[in-house]
């Protein structure tokens, strides 16, 4: 026999590398006494769904009327207070849907009802227009700040990216001071578009020149909302890119610090709890990733990951299958079965080994269960290959194990067990094994 300490790799590829570049060589952060990693998240930060708005958009067929009421109704009553529900401005659709909100008397007093809207004097009016007599409005301006959109999109400079910001939040002033009454808690959300892409001096410039015109205080909150547009670099990357603005920003006090990561590269959800250790304050997403592209940061595992942590998310995802289906029904979209938490395979294990750690897992449960008083609650979770107890997000424990050609006598013994109540001796289990392997 033979040994090597060294195995082959690939050395090259016939990929075209050359015409692309490496993040930081284009967009560099100067923050060698960056802070985020140290942190570590307590509690969950301030949710908003905009799965009426940027997740609606990114459909082949948007959501009609009835399947938005039901989105809507969902979100409601899984405990969101902040809900983006669409560009009035953009669709007569959009702007009939913000308007029944109102007539059907269905926005409880605690929520904020969000709109998004370019910086142009008519759009303005009209979004403004659209949310007379919510209890709760915020009016969501944005603009494209990042060198491309600028010299290629726009053919605007630095200045005229700067003035049209502030134009737009003059405006949004003027049309809710002018239409909005006293029933109305108004506030105010800006996004410089691209921020990822931004020299973070001028993201920094536009953010601040916006405060300047809406002017934060004491009971005067503004939301700057940081959006990993289109994501580009890695992680710890964008947290760097939040921990500099949160750290550079007048007024920190009365800024509630937002991020809307997207997922491009698959790591929208890292990007999210990363920038939470940055010192975002809230989080924009859909429920589970709706959206353009490659979809919006996934609402349900970020706030599923934080109960797994022994936090409480703050909206209830103690029926993942229920959300699923309002969810697929809406969208016209199917669920991965290798979603996180929600998909049909994610508590369920095939192989051997696998199967033997979680009969043993539950077993020794059970023993301290009993030495508690039965109260499940009293006692850690702790199971191989199981994160969160499956029955805490309404999931039974019958498909945790299941049978193929990689499964073993570990697995065979469970179900027989659980399905049947059959406690199979070991050199029974090892036997019955084998003919199960043959017919799978």
């Amino acid at each position: 026999m033979k040994t090597t300490s060294s195995v082959p790799v690939p050395t090259g590829s016939r990929m075209p590398i050359g015409k692309y570049r490496a993040f930081l060589d284009t967009n560099p952060i100067d923050l060698p006494d960056r802070q985020w990693p140290s942190k570590r998240i307590t509690k969950a930060p301030r949710w908003m769904s905009t799965d009426l708005r940027d997740g609606n958009q990114a459909l082949i067929e948007p959501m009609d009327p009835v399947r938005k009421r039901r989105m809507y109704d969902l979100l409601i009553k899984l405990g969101f207070k902040e809900i983006e529900i669409g560009f009035p401005s953009a669709s007569q659709t959009d702007f009939d849907f913000v308007r029944s909100l109102i007539e059907d008397d269905a926005v409880p007093e605690d929520v904020t009802i969000s709109v998004l809207t370019q910086s142009r004097p008519e759009l303005i009016e009209r979004t403004v227009e659209a949310m007379v007599g919510f209890p709760r409005a915020t009016v969501h301006l944005y603009n494209a700040t990042a060198p491309v959109f600028r010299e290629v999109v726009f053919h605007a400079d630095k200045a005229q990216t700067v003035e049209l910001a502030q134009f737009g939040a003059r405006e949004v002033i003027a049309q809710a001071e002018k239409r909005l009454g006293d029933e109305t808690i108004f506030g105010f959300e800006y996004s410089p578009e691209i921020f990822v892409d931004t020299e973070l001096e001028f993201a920094l410039e536009v953010c601040e020149s916006v405060m300047d015109v809406w002017e934060p205080g004491e009971g005067r909150e503004i939301v700057l909302n940081l959006p990993s547009t289109v994501e580009r670099a890695t992680p710890n990357v964008f947290a760097d890119q939040i921990e500099w603005m949160s750290r550079n920003l007048s007024r920190r006090e009365y800024v509630a610090l937002s991020v809307h990561p997207h997922n491009d590269r698959g790591t929208g959800v890292a990007t999210a709890e990363l920038a939470l250790l940055a010192g975002a304050d809230r989080i924009e997403g859909c429920l589970l990733g709706q959206g353009e592209r490659t979809g919006n940061v996934d609402l349900v595992t970020l706030g599923l990951n934080l109960f797994s942590q022994g936090i409480d998310p703050g909206i209830d995802f103690s029926d993942v299958d229920a959300i699923r289906r309002t969810v697929e029904h809406c969208t016209q979209m199917e669920t991965s079965p290798r979603a996180p938490y929600v998909g049909d395979l994610v508590y369920t294990s095939f192989s051997g080994s696998h199967q033997d750690a979680i009969k043993k897992g539950f077993a020794a449960r059970k023993t301290k269960v009993d030495a508690a008083g039965g109260d499940e609650n009293a006692v850690v979770w702790e199971l191989p290959y199981l994160p969160i107890d499956p029955h805490d997000v309404g999931r039974s424990y019958e498909a945790v194990v299941r049978v193929n050609s990689q499964s073993g006598k570990g697995g065979v013994a469970y179900l027989m067990s659980t399905a049947h109540s059959l406690e199979l001796p070991r050199r029974l289990q090892v036997e019955f094994s084998r003919i199960v392997q043959r017919h799978t």
